[in-house]
C-alpha cells in the first residue's frame, strides 16, 4: 500500500509539472526571456524556500542545516541543471511541449537514475543495479518510439501546419537542444544525491521524512536560477526587451504575474512530490533508486495528454498517433516492470 501511496503522490506532482507550461500562453506583451525569468523566481526561489522552510528542526535554522554538509556541491549542480533548465524551456519552443518534453525528460530520466548510482559504486549488471537498469533501458526504449512518432508527424505535415501547431518549429535545432538539455537536467539528480547529509540532519532534528529533503530542492534550485537569470537578463539587453517588465501594468500586469506564479508552483510541484513520495517507497530500495525515472516518465507521459489537448498532435496520421500510443505503453510498463520485481 505504501508503494502505490508513494507513486500516486509522484504521479500528482508530474502532473502538476507537465501542465506548468500551459500558463505560457496566457502571458501578453512579455518576450520569453522575461516570462522565463519571471516564473523562475516562483518555480526556483519562492516556492522552493516556502518548502524549504517546512524541514527546518524546531530551534534550528536554515542556514544550520544547510552547513551539515553538501550545500556548496549541491547548488553547482543546480547550476550545471539550469544550462538543462534553459534549454529545456528552448526545446518547448521548437519543438512542442510534447515533443520536446519527451526528448528532454526521456534523456534526462537515463542519466539522471544512472549517473548517482554509477557514483556510488552501484553495480549495474547484477541484483538490484540490473533490474534498475532493466527499467531505465525500458524507460528509453519509450522515449525513442515517442521521438521517431515525432519524426513521423513531422514529415506529414507542411510548414504551415507546424507553424500553427507550434509557432517557432524547428525540428533539427529542437532535437539537439532538447538532447542537451536531458543531459544537463540530469544534474538535479546529482544535486539532490550530494545533500544527502542535510536531509539526514533533517531527519536527525526529528522532521518528517515526507518533508527532509525539500531544503536540498532549494539549494539545487538557486543554482539553476543563477543560470538561468544571468541567460535572460543577457537576452533582455540584447533583444532590448527589458523595458517590457515596466511597460506591462494594472491589470495586465497582475494577469502575468499570476499566471507566472502558477506556472512556478506547477513546476515545483513534481519535486515537492517526488520528495513526498520517496518516503513511501523505502522499503522497496530499486523503486527508490528508480524514482527519478519514474517521475520523468510520468512528465513525459502527461505532457504528450497535454500535447493532444493543445491540438500539437492535429494532423498526424493515425499509425503516426498509434506509435505515439505504444510509446506511451513503454514508458508506463517501466515503471510496471520495476515495481512487480520487488513484490
Amino acid at each position: 500500500m505504501n508503494t502505490l501511496i508513494g507513486l500516486i503522490i509522484i504521479a500528482i506532482g508530474s502532473f502538476g509539472q507537465s501542465s506548468s507550461y500551459v500558463p505560457i500562453n496566457k502571458v501578453k506583451n512579455w518576450s520569453w526571456e522575461s516570462f522565463w525569468l519571471v516564473q523562475g523566481i516562483f518555480a526556483w526561489l519562492l516556492f522552493p524556500l516556502l518548502g524549504a522552510l517546512l524541514a527546518v528542526p524546531g530551534g534550528s535554522s536554515l542556514i544550520e542545516l544547510w552547513g551539515s554538509g553538501g550545500a556548496l556541491p549541491a547548488i553547482i549542480y543546480g547550476v550545471l541543471w539550469g544550462v538543462g533548465g534553459l534549454t529545456f524551456g528552448l526545446s518547448m519552443r521548437y519543438l512542442g511541449i510534447a515533443l520536446g518534453q519527451s526528448i528532454a525528460l526521456g534523456t534526462c530520466a537515463g542519466f539522471g537514475t544512472l549517473f548517482p548510482a554509477i557514483f556510488a559504486g552501484k553495480d549495474l549488471f547484477h541484483g538490484d543495479g540490473l533490474m534498475l537498469l532493466i527499467g531505465v533501458c525500458i524507460t528509453l526504449a519509450g522515449i525513442a518510439v515517442i521521438g521517431y512518432a515525432g519524426s513521423l508527424r513531422s514529415k506529414n505535415m507542411t510548414e504551415e501546419e507546424k507553424k500553427v501547431a507550434v509557432k517557432d518549429f524547428a525540428l533539427t535545432k529542437g532535437l539537439l537542444v532538447a538532447l542537451l538539455a536531458g543531459v544537463m537536467s540530469a544534474c538535479f539528480a546529482l544535486g539532490l544525491d550530494a545533500g544527502t547529509p542535510i536531509k539526514e540532519a533533517a531527519l536527525n532534528g526529528g522532521v518528517e521524512a515526507l518533508y527532509a529533503g525539500l531544503p536540498v530542492i532549494f539549494l539545487v534550485t538557486f543554482g539553476g536560477f543563477c543560470t538561468n537569470a544571468a541567460y535572460c537578463i543577457q537576452q533582455n539587453i540584447k533583444n532590448k526587451t527589458g523595458k517590457e517588465y515596466f511597460s506591462v501594468k494594472g491589470g495586465q500586469l497582475i494577469n502575468n504575474l499570476l499566471f507566472c506564479a502558477l506556472a512556478g508552483v506547477l513546476w515545483y510541484s513534481q519535486f515537492f512530490g517526488l520528495e513526498m513520495g520517496k518516503s513511501f517507497l523505502v522499503d522497496s530500495p530499486v523503486l527508490l533508486e528508480f524514482s527519478w525515472s519514474i517521475l520523468m516518465s510520468l512528465n513525459v507521459t502527461f505532457s504528450n495528454v497535454w500535447g493532444i489537448i493543445l491540438k500539437e498532435w492535429k494532423g498526424a496520421s493515425c499509425s503516426t498517433i498509434g506509435t505515439l500510443i505504444l510509446g506511451l505503453a513503454i514508458l508506463i510498463s517501466s515503471i510496471i516492470v520495476v515495481a512487480m520485481a520487488q513484490v
